[in-house]
């Protein structure tokens, strides 16, 4: 199968397959939380099967926990190879974050101290698992909701770093950074300034809401459009590093695909006018 270039891409929800795999828009692709096609067989599986004939993926993991004090599970990594080779994506990453830590696991995607430890620790997390997987990974900047006094790393020299060390990707949400700047008091434009632009392999883009009991407080919800502060930060952020796959996420109050189409028809604007705007000055 020929690889076309990836343009803005959709989250692929099950209500919307029958329209994502007859759709037939310039540079679409989808993504997948790979967790919930890690399987022997089954519908699932043959839907995205389906619509990997006629549409690029991405693998896009929420349990890999690489920021926990163990390596990746063995037998979740020998899965997720086994889909990578099935499915031949794309694009595959993961959160830069820890849900498992000794006995305990917590469904959830949970911060870490950036440390000279957890640099070590998370960079060999990083290293076995794209040595299991045969392939490069990215890794996403995760939203914060409070600060952490054991910070030995600004965010983008850590997020360099681990690039240097194991030669990993970016995967960069802009709607984590927009939260993040908010709940924590930095500026999101001068953050975006400072990621290394060669390393993104990908962007996010998603909806947020406040917190019901203190309006200061946004919550990376993936439940509404994206902001309008967002799309700006968005297109300012493509005018620097150029154009780069970007998915639009949903993860709940998941409305109809023609809605889903809208933003992602932004996106692919956006992407296309920085490419025509290269072509010109070229």
């Amino acid at each position: 199968m020929n690889k076309p270039e990836l343009g803005a891409g959709l989250g692929l929800k099950s209500q919307h397959y029958e329209e994502a795999l007859n759709c037939a828009d310039t540079g679409l692709w989808f993504e997948v939380h790979p967790e919930n096609y890690m399987v022997a067989g089954g519908p699932r599986l043959r839907w995205l099967d389906a619509i990997r004939e006629r549409h690029p993926i991405s693998l896009h993991g929420v349990s890999l926990s690489l920021a926990a004090d163990a390596p990746p599970n063995a037998e979740h990594l020998k899965k997720l190879s086994e889909l990578i080779n099935r499915t031949e994506p794309a694009l595959v990453s993961e959160h830069l974050a820890w849900s498992a830590w000794g006995d305990h696991y917590y469904p959830d995607l949970l911060p870490f101290p950036r440390t000279n430890a957890s640099l070590a620790r998370i960079a060999g997390n990083i290293e076995r698992t794209q040595d299991r997987l045969g392939r490069r990974i990215a890794v996403e900047n995760p939203t914060h909701y409070l600060r952490l006094d054991q910070h030995e790393w600004d965010e983008i020299d850590f997020l360099s770093e681990l690039v240097k060390r194991t030669g990993c990707g970016l995967l960069l949400d802009v709607n984590n950074v927009f939260i993040s700047a908010n709940n924590l008091q930095f500026d999101a434009t001068q953050y975006l300034e400072r990621v290394p632009g060669e390393a993104v392999m990908e962007i996010h883009l998603a909806g947020h809401n406040e917190d019901k009991n203190n309006t200061s407080l946004l919550i990376d919800s993936h439940d509404a459009a994206i902001a309008p502060d967002v799309w700006a930060l968005y297109s300012v952020f493509i005018e620097r590093i150029g154009s780069r796959p970007t998915l639009i996420e949903r993860d709940d109050h998941i409305p109809a695909f023609s809605v889903l189409q809208k933003e992602r028809e932004h996106a692919q604007d956006v992407l296309t006018r920085q490419k025509t705007k290269l072509q010109v000055t070229a």
